[in-house]
Parts: C-alpha cells; sequence; structure tokens
C-alpha cells in the first residue's frame, strides 16, 4: 500500500476532522486523508487497554488502527506500550523500509501520538499465520522461513531490538514469504528484561524477567518456532526436544545452540546466518553512512583542545594525562577577587564536623552552629555568619516573628526549631529583605544551582520534574539521601509546582522578579558525610537575558543547567507545524539567556571553571529521531556510569551541531566541563493547559547527576571523570 500523498499544512495534533483523518508517517511528514471509513472495533492481543479496528482510507486501500480509546486512557501502562511500539516501528522503518527484506515486517504507515485517542496504523495483510499452515508447509518452504526467520531477528539487532513476540500465531505466511507480527512487546536490546511470553515460544530467562534483553531471546522463538513448523507439535520449552537429531532440517538450530534454556549459550544471529547458510545482510550491503560521524569526531576533538588548554596554565596545575589538576572549589570558597576576575581557587579547607549535621543531632547540651567562616549568602554573595539573635520564623501571613531559644534546653526540641528556622542576612534592607534557611548555614559546602534559558524553554517544568523524581526516591539508588532545607518552602514547591506537573497541568511562566531568590531546596547526604544543602534558582528567562542587578546571584552559582529548546534550536522540518503553532521562530544566533550568562560569569583559563550540563528539553518532540531514541527511550541506569554520560554527550553534541547553529554549543564551548543530555520535563505537548495524556518526565535526573558528580555530591564517582 503506498502512502497518501502529504497536504499542506494541516493543523497538528488532529485525529479525526469531519471527513478527514490526520496522521504523522514514519518520516514525520503529516498527511491527511479524506473520509476514512472505520470498521468495529475488537481487543488488541499483548496491548493491554488498545482496540484495534480496521481502516479504509481511500481508492480501496486499507490498514489496521491500534488505538487507546478515551475510555481507557487510564489503563496502566497503555500509553507506555503504544509509544514503545512506535519507537520500535518507525526504527525498523526508517533503517529497513525501503530495504530488500522490508517485507519481514509489518509495515507502519503512521501514527499521532498526541492526538485525543493516540494510535498507530499499519499495513493490512492478508496472509495467514504458521498455525494455519501447521503440516502443510514442504522442505524448500520450511527452510524459507528459517531463513527469513534468521534474517528478521538479525535486522532487529542491527536497530536494537528484541521482538520477544515470535510465536506461530504472530510469525504469517503468504506462500512466499514469513513477516513478522507488529513489535509491541519489543525491547531495546541491553534493558532489563520484563517478564513477557509462555512457554515454549518465549525464553525461559525472558519469561522469568531475569537479565537483560538479548537478541539471542528472540532466536530461542525462532528455534521452538521451527520445531513446530517442522515436527508439526510444540516443544517442551525446558532444553533441546528429544527428537532433535531426528529432525535434519533443524540440524544448523542444533549447531547453534538455540534450544539452550540459558542466551549465553547460544549463537549470535550472525553465526546463525552462517550456519543456515544465508548471506548477512548487514556484512555485503554496504553501511548507511553515519551522518554524525564528522560531528562526534568533532566533538572529542573539541575535548580534547579543552583539555589542552587547561593543561596549558601550567605544569603545576596539570595531571600525567595532562588534564587540569585544579578541582572544581565553590564560589564560596574562593575570594571576591577569585570570584569576580577569575585565577587560582583558594585551598580547601578542612571539612567541619558531622556534630552540626541537621541529620544527626549532636549528643549532649546543643551547641549554636558555628558555620564556616567563607559561607555566603547565595542571593546577595557577601559574607554571613550564623547569629542566633537574627533568627526569625515565617507564618501563615508572611510576616517575620523573631525566634528566641535562649530557654529553649531540650536538644530535640531545639533541633526541630532551627530545622524550621530561618536567619536573616545582616545584608538585607529594603525590598530587598531575605533570609536563609538556617540548615543552609549549619551543614556541609553548599551547591547552588542555576537554570538558564529563555522564557518557555521549559526550565520550570524541568525542574518540578526533577524534584518530583528526588521526592519519590530517585536519587537513594545513587547513595543520596534528601530532606528538604525548609519544610515549609519544600511543601510549597511540591504543592504548586510538582502536584500540578503530575496531576498533567501546565505550569504557569515564572514572573520576573527584581531581586533573585532560590526556588526550592534541599539537604543531600551520602553515607558518612555531613549533608550539604543544594539550593535551585529558576528565573525569569527575560531576567536571564538582561545583563541587571538581579542576575548578579550568578557571579555566585556554583554550577548551571542550561535548558535547551528543539523548537528554537533544530531545524528539523518535522517541527515546522508545532513551530508554526506556537509562533517560535528558528534561532541561528542560539539562546540569548545562555549567552548573557557564560558572558557574565568568572573564568579561569579562557573557561568557566563553574560545571555545567546541558539539556536538550523536549526531546519528546524528536523521539523517534534514532540518536534521541537511543537515550531517550531508555531509563537511567540504576549506577552512575561516567562512560555513559561521555557517550550520550557525544551523540548530544553530534545531534546538535548537524541540526542546529554552533551558537547553541556555547555552553559546551564555553564550560571547562559540561555534560549534555536528552531529556523530556513532560513527555508531551499540552493542549488548554493540560497534558492529555499526564505529565510523563523522562531522564531528568541526567542532568543533575551529571552536575553532582562534578561537583563531588556523588559517592564512588571520581569527580574528575565526568564533564571532562
Amino acid at each position: 500500500m503506498n502512502t497518501p500523498s502529504p497536504t499542506p499544512s494541516p493543523p497538528p495534533g488532529t485525529t479525526e476532522t469531519g471527513s478527514s483523518f490526520d496522521f504523522l508517517t514514519p518520516q514525520e511528514t503529516r498527511v491527511r486523508v479524506p473520509a476514512p471509513a472505520f470498521g468495529p472495533d475488537r481487543p488488541a492481543p499483548g496491548r493491554p487497554g488498545v482496540l484495534a479496528r480496521p481502516v479504509r482510507l481511500d481508492a480501496g486501500r486499507t490498514a489496521v488502527q491500534y488505538r487507546i480509546p478515551v475510555s481507557a486512557h487510564g489503563a496502566p501502562h497503555a500509553f507506555a506500550g503504544l509509544e514503545r511500539e512506535a519507537a520500535a516501528s518507525v526504527a525498523l522503518e526508517r533503517r529497513h523500509g525501503g530495504g530488500a527484506h522490508a517485507h519481514l515486517f509489518t509495515r507502519l504507515v503512521g501514527y499521532d501520538l498526541d492526538a485525543p485517542e493516540p494510535f498507530l496504523l499499519y499495513r493490512m495483510s492478508r496472509d495467514e499465520p504458521l498455525t494455519a499452515c501447521s503440516g502443510a508447509l514442504g522442505g524448500d518452504q520450511q527452510h524459507q522461513v528459517m531463513e527469513e526467520l534468521t534474517l528478521a531477528v538479525r535486522l532487529l539487532e542491527d536497530v536494537g531490538l528484541v521482538h520477544r513476540a515470535l510465536a506461530p500465531d504472530t510469525v504469517r505466511w503468504d506462500g512466499r514469504h514469513v513477516r513478522l507480527a507488529e513489535p509491541y512487546a519489543a525491547q531495546r536490546s541491553g534493558d532489563p528484561r520484563e517478564p513477557f511470553g509462555a512457554a515454549p515460544w518465549a525464553a525461559p530467562e525472558q519469561r522469568e524477567g531475569r537479565g537483560t534483553a538479548d537478541p539471542r531471546d528472540d532466536l530461542w522463538s525462532v528455534a521452538q518456532v521451527l520445531y513446530y513448523v517442522v515436527s508439526g507439535r510444540a516443544g517442551a520449552g525446558t532444553g533441546p526436544p528429544a527428537d532433535l537429531p531426528d529432525l535434519r532440517r533443524l540440524a544448523p538450530l542444533d549447531r547453534a545452540r538455540l534450544y539452550a534454556p540459558r542466551a549465553a549459550d547460544r549463537a549470535a544471529p550472525a553465526e546463525l546466518l552462517r550456519l543456515v547458510p544465508v548471506a548477512d545482510p548487514l556484512v555485503t550491503a554496504a553501511a548507511a553512512a553515519d551522518a554524525l560521524g564528522p560531528r562526534r569526531a568533532e566533538f572529542d576533538a573539541q575535548l580534547a583542545r579543552k583539555r589542552a588548554r587547561r593543561a596549558g596554565l601550567g605544569p603545576e596545575q596539570a595531571d600525567d594525562d595532562g588534564a587540569e589538576a585544579l578541582e572544581w572549589v565553590p564560589p564560596a570558597r574562593r575570594s571576591l577577587r577569585e570570584r569576580l576576575f577569575g585565577g587560582p581557587p583558594a585551598a580547601p579547607r578542612p571539612p567541619r564536623p558531622a556534630a552540626d549535621s541537621a541529620f544527626d543531632p549532636p549528643a549532649g547540651p546543643p551547641a549554636p552552629p558555628v558555620p564556616d567562616r567563607g559561607r555566603q549568602c547565595p542571593h546577595c554573595l557577601l559574607p554571613v555568619e550564623y547569629d542566633e539573635s537574627l533568627l526569625v520564623i515565617i507564618d501563615a501571613k508572611g510576616d517575620r516573628i523573631p525566634l528566641d531559644l535562649s530557654a529553649e534546653h531540650r536538644p530535640a526540641h531545639r533541633q526541630d526549631a532551627l530545622r524550621k528556622a530561618y536567619h536573616r542576612c545582616p545584608h538585607a534592607d529594603g525590598e530587598q529583605a531575605h533570609e536563609l534557611p538556617v540548615p543552609y548555614l549549619t551543614n556541609g559546602e553548599p551547591l547552588s544551582i542555576a537554570l538558564v534559558g529563555s522564557s518557555s524553554v521549559g526550565k520550570t517544568h524541568l525542574l518540578a520534574a526533577m524534584l518530583g523524581e528526588v521526592e519519590q526516591g530517585g536519587l537513594e539508588p545513587y547513595g543520596l539521601k534528601c530532606l528538604p532545607l525548609n519544610p515549609e518552602d519544600h511543601r510549597t514547591f511540591l504543592r504548586d509546582r510538582v502536584q500540578h506537573l503530575q496531576q498533567g497541568r501546565q505550569l504557569a511562566r515564572t514572573g520576573q522578579q527584581t531581586f533573585a531568590r532560590f526556588a526550592d531546596g534541599l539537604l543531600v547526604s551520602a553515607p558518612g558525610t555531613m549533608p550539604r544543602p543544594v539550593v535551585f534558582f529558576d528565573l525569569a528567562g527575560e531576567d536571564l537575558a538582561q545583563d541587571g542587578e538581579v542576575t548578579r546571584f550568578l557571579m555566585g552559582v556554583d554550577a548551571f543547567v542550561f535548558v535547551l529548546d528543539p523548537l528554537r534550536a533544530l531545524g528539523l522540518p518535522s517541527l515546522d507545524p508545532v513551530r508554526a503553532e506556537q509562533r517560535l521562530p528558528l534561532r541561528d544566533l542560539g539562546d540569548e539567556a545562555f549567552a548573557t550568562v557564560l558572558n557574565r560569569v568568572p573564568r579561569t583559563g579562557g573557561h568557566v571553571t563553574a560545571p555545567a550540563a546541558l539539556a536538550v528539553n523536549k526531546s519528546d518532540l524528536v523521539r523517534f529521531e534514532p540518536t534521541v531514541d537511543r537515550w531517550l527511550g531508555r531509563a537511567l541506569p540504576a549506577r552512575f556510569d561516567a562512560a555513559a554520560v561521555r557517550e550520550e554527550s557525544r551523540d548530544a553534541y553530534a545531534f546538535l551541531a548537524h541540526h542546529a547553529s554552533s551558537a547553541w554549543l556555547k555552553p559546551f564551548d564555553d564550560c571547562a566541563r559540561c555534560t549534555l543530555h536528552f531529556v523530556a520535563a513532560t513527555g508531551g505537548r499540552a493542549k488548554d493547559d493540560r497534558f492529555p495524556h499526564g505529565a510523563r518526565p523522562r531522564r531528568v535526573l541526567a542532568p543533575l547527576l551529571s552536575v553532582f558528580a562534578m561537583c563531588g555530591l556523588l559517592p564512588g564517582t571520581e569527580s574528575r571523570e565526568v564533564g571532562f
């Protein structure tokens, strides 16, 4: 079936508009089909919450639509499953849809995941499942099934997929060729196996959900399907069938050890092709050129230049491999001259004893906290020393009420009062009066993180998604525990930001300020260490783009998360309709907030010394681009992997350099240490101030984990392994 021809710029996001039907092709061209006719619904096996129905598109061409009806929007995992299937089908169509082996897969016609009822469209075929051909295939046909199933698994391996649903009822035969069912159960190779399938067709490890998905899982299924085709019966699914030696047609599968219960004991798809034998299309055909290859090499060269530039600061400042030996030192521990003009940082001070920790109250009579002499206010950048006469509490009306603890001698009560109290900044006056949560002054070295980007790039949504993940224990697998820096402030942020986002509501734009205040704060600790205050600044893009007094706090920020909007940066044609709808022009000059901030903060040796992460937010808009899909479609690993962070940074740099102007890479070019990440704060576009299918954050902790690693806050990670 030929894909319907495109029509000029129909409105995005619509499905059925009167007498027409809109969808995106696998190449992300929007098409409109007039007057489609829909057949009756039926449940879609293997897809909970999804319905299937035939669709007559035009001129007698038909397709099968799989959709999530409005009535099933609450079905667990329905949307995630459909989205994962779409990613697998698009990847196969783009990589192999135009090749000699396209007939091995059910062909994707189009999709729309932003429609009120998200759907996928596949070509309709009239072939029969292998269950209908039992005992009817001759020897040559049996060998054809073997060859083509092996080829299909090899091509799936090429795009990093494991089909996981190969069985006689899902493999079809048209008299000449086999065809695999839609990849509704597909997983990425290397991802943790999710339990799926039944004996004998699914491999034992796959059924049990042990280990990671492997293309050899599909080869077990191929072996079981071939045993069924040749013998006319299903195997036991526990190992080699007892009569296997008598079935000479299956000798290649036996030699490849495909009936071994463990994937590690089976041959790989390429080895099986040699045994069948059939030519490997990935060896005999010319490999597709990697359009991003030169850009990846550019990343490597730029990283080498930054290392060499740091090494040029002097031999005493370089380690054995030429990288700068100076570690990151927070602005609070630098002199005013160092903060303003750069230069070598002061020698690090020894850590304070853990007895002052808000996590571990001291035994015996309480002693007043003694903050570091160099502690500075993150708002006005002036030094602050703990003074109990400056303690206040803030009531429900916002009034500041002095707090007198001189008569409180109960350690637990005193500690609880300090946990909720504020310390007035002695330098504050008038409209710029401000306070610091007491734990900011009584714990370890503070870490301030600023989110940078123009208005509407999604900074507030990204911060809310990050802290929502933190609140649900997202940092615990990495050895970190978190408490609120101030309970009431944190509760307010969760209520007004995080909960609204989790309820699928679009957040209001951040208002401009006359004085920069941090949005929320945490106390973050690793085992055996003093908790460190971490505060997050989220200013309006208009404020960040102006070189005014409100951004003076940037001189003392410890780390940055630069938030990039693909709609402004990427010249991909698939984004043009969304740009037109939102009236956002493509900007070749980059983000003006990036430039303003980077031009203002201190540098050493020509580079900004504060660690940085560049977050390509709204990556769901380009989720089916192979480079983006490689990362956005995967969950974060349970352990921080510096090598994987570098690989993602390399891919993200190459993707941006290929599709955007060089100005968008200014954070990477200007910062001595910078990682790059694909993230999605909401996972979809808002309509009428709501996200129709809920907010679905993706990999939002990746930039934060990298910043923590670069700032020495992530246990078990050498900070110099990240960002260099």
